[in-house]
């Protein structure tokens, strides 16, 4: 199958878009825990190309604080995706936010979705979620 680009969504629980991000997925048919990894490397990848101290992500960086818009490091330092993308599927099994997609509500990392261009995903946090 071919990849698939979608975009992901941070909401309020009001469903006010917070953050968006574009995201490059190897299939249509993924599993959840494939869409978080995904989703955080994207924004890991762009912060570390970036080099600044702002990040704007899913899960707060250890050493950060949390800012206007998104979290602040002292100073930069590269942002490990893998320790990210760990904290962030934890954080989904322990109910740290939920995820929608297609207006399904996603149950598991495993659960798998057939997601299509007008796809719709959106991250709520219910929490604040810390990494690495």
């Amino acid at each position: 199958m071919a990849s698939i680009s979608v975009t992901i969504k941070d909401e309020t629980t009001a469903g006010k878009t917070l953050h968006s991000v574009q995201v490059e997925l190897p299939s249509s048919l993924v599993t959840v825990a494939e869409i978080i990894e995904m989703r955080v490397a994207a924004e890991v990848n762009e912060y570390n190309k970036k080099r600044e101290t702002n990040y704007h992500g899913l899960i707060q960086p250890e050493g950060s604080e949390i800012g206007v818009n998104g979290f602040r490091l002292q100073k930069f330092r590269l942002i490990d995706a893998i320790k990210q993308a760990s904290v962030a599927k934890g954080a989904f099994k322990n109910n740290g936010f939920f995820i929608l997609i297609d207006n399904t509500q996603a149950e598991s990392l495993e659960q798998v979705f057939a997601l299509h261009k007008d796809s719709e995903i959106s991250f709520v946090k219910l929490t604040p979620l810390v990494g690495g």
